[in-house]
């Protein structure tokens, strides 16, 4: 007999189940009606999932009083509930965007590290994204900004469920501008005559310009950083506009590139002090999710849902122009050397700030503990769309649409954290959260501001940290005291557990594979492939201007 494959995570949450009793069937049908209230009244509410880069979860000033640069923010918390128990699904960019947008772990997507320039692979077509599951459900489905799963071929947004995509197909400092911005070791612009220069640093691209997208077509290369910000600002409001007044529900991505070096800061200049720099564009990041709001408010208050959150914590060895950890700041780690920030499985790595905003929906002035993450947006907004999740595939996140309403306060049960490159083989298991109990396998730092690393370590028996008691990390239980005797056997079932439902699912594989043609470039002819001569316009080119910009042959 060939049993039904179940559709959500290991968690016990849901599954495969027997036949129920009827007392059973009629508490689940009220408990799916209270849950499908909020669509049936209202219609499909609009989604905006606004993602960070880099950012700490002392970056927001609801969450940490010395951070003064986040008045919108801080707003949105009040009007909203603001989670403080949140994590992002990795610690570093291309496995955490993947995971957001199909609610599984890297293990299971294929996902585990970062894509390049010259990547030909991306997120693995079989993989179902967010945006086609909505877009199959009615939607209009934009994403803004940075993409960083893939721009050759069919792996470009503009095949993965997105209707309208304006952006970076990567990091913004995976190629050269002319307006460099604020770095750590700072890059050069780009060439502008002759053959491209070498640099010796490896962290600097001077070959190939920067380059921005209009769904399939190259507008500008290099980008023009001072003006990103405002662009991005301004296409997110027009696209909101453009969807509202189509009928249509909408779903937009706003992927930033705050707080990601390097920080491209409008005139006036910022103090020079590195930390005056780093605040004046967490302040260009708080204002542009303010407009946001104010452009969603403005179309329908109380129709939209918005999630702010970050994709992995604060890039430690960028020193004054990394991010706020606030008291995450895995003291184990920080007395062996190396960072315990982006990249690690430390809570710096990827506890994240995380703000839901639904006027009338979701309580305001909330902090909750739940813990959640972002693995829980792609089965959460799903779940509100009225839309079924992908078949024939497990999930990692949870709808945790009960949690976002005020009518629970529990989330994950168990959660992973795959190793994001500070240590171990990259995308595996070896860190997991139970209740207020962390464990670690292994455990490394990654490149730290005083240019130290910390050596990767196994376990075994793991660390296990009491976060309620040691939220810094500093001190791992004694492996002979009765509290840690006590936990060791949870921990080891949930740890297998984790592993055997991985290990048994259907597991995608990405392609990384390199071939410099599939590089970016609107003029192969011209130095660092740049679209314009420098100095004949003006540094932002105009729409008339952009629209006759060069196709990308993908």
């Amino acid at each position: 007999m060939k049993l039904p494959v179940p559709r959500c995570g290991w968690e016990g949450t849901c599954g495969t189940m027997g036949t129920p009793s009827p007392q059973v069937v009629l508490v689940l049908a009220v408990a799916l009606a209270g849950l499908s209230a909020p669509r049936a009244v209202y219609g499909q509410p609009n989604f905006i999932v606004i993602l960070a880069d880099d950012v700490g979860w002392g970056d927001l000033g609801a969450n940490w009083a010395e951070t003064k640069e986040t008045p919108h923010l801080d707003e949105l918390a009040a009007e909203g509930t603001r989670f403080v128990d949140f994590h992002s699904a990795a610690s570093t960019c291309s496995p955490s965007r993947a995971s957001l947008l199909t609610g599984r772990l890297g293990a299971r997507n294929g996902v585990t590290h970062n894509f390049a320039i010259t990547s030909v692979g991306g997120l693995p077509l079989n993989e179902t994204t967010l945006a086609e599951v909505l877009r199959e459900a009615g939607y209009s489905t934009g994403a803004i900004g940075k993409w960083h799963l893939g721009h050759h071929g069919h792996h470009h947004p503009s095949f993965r469920g997105f209707d309208y995509y304006f952006g970076i197909p990567y990091s913004h400092d995976m190629g050269c501008t002319d307006t460099p911005g604020y770095n750590l070791p700072p890059c050069p612009p780009c060439p502008q005559h002759g053959v491209a220069a070498r640099v010796a640093r490896k962290d600097c691209y001077t070959e190939v310009a920067l380059p921005l997208f209009e769904n399939v077509t190259i507008v500008q290369q290099p980008v023009n950083l001072s003006s990103l910000a405002a662009r991005y600002a301004e296409e997110a409001a027009r696209f909101i506009r453009r969807a509202s007044n189509s009928g249509r529900p909408f779903f937009l991505y706003l992927a930033l590139a705050h707080m990601h070096v390097p920080l491209g800061v409008p005139p006036p200049l910022p103090p020079a002090s590195g930390k005056g720099i780093y605040g004046a564009s967490l302040s260009e990041m708080d204002a542009l999710v303010g407009r946001i709001k104010q452009v969603a408010d403005s179309h329908g208050k109380g129709s939209t849902l918005l999630w702010f959150t970050g994709d992995n914590g604060p890039w430690a060895q960028k020193c004054e122009l990394a991010g706020r950890l606030g008291p995450f700041v895995g003291a184990w780690q920080r007395q062996r050397g190396g960072s315990s920030a982006k990249q690690t499985t430390w809570e710096g790595g990827h506890r994240v700030p995380a703000l839901v905003y639904w006027p009338g929906r979701i309580p305001a002035k909330r902090m909750s503990r739940a813990l959640l993450s972002t693995l829980d947006i792609f089965p959460t907004l799903v779940a509100l769309a009225g839309a079924a999740l992908p078949p024939n595939r497990r999930f990692d996140g949870l709808d945790v649409s009960p949690v976002l309403f005020g009518w629970s306060d529990v989330g994950h049960k168990v959660l992973l954290h795959p190793n994001s490159g500070a240590a171990g083989k990259d995308g595996e298991i070896e860190t997991l959260r139970l209740a207020q109990y962390k464990a670690f396998y292994t455990t490394g730092g990654a490149l730290a501001c005083d240019g130290s690393i910390g050596p990767a370590e196994h376990h075994q028996p793991p660390l296990i940290f009491n976060l309620d008691r040691d939220i810094q990390e500093q001190e791992p239980l004694d492996v002979a005291s009765r509290e840690y005797q006590a936990v060791l056997p949870a921990i080891g079932r949930a740890y297998a557990q984790a592993l055997e439902d991985i290990a048994t699912d259907n597991v995608s594989v990405a392609d990384y594979s390199k071939d410099p043609a599939v590089t970016p470039c609107c003029n192969a002819q011209h130095v660092a492939c740049r679209c314009q001569v420098p100095g004949s316009h003006a540094a932002v080119l105009d729409h008339r201007t952009e629209r006759r910009a060069t196709r990308l042959c993908l």
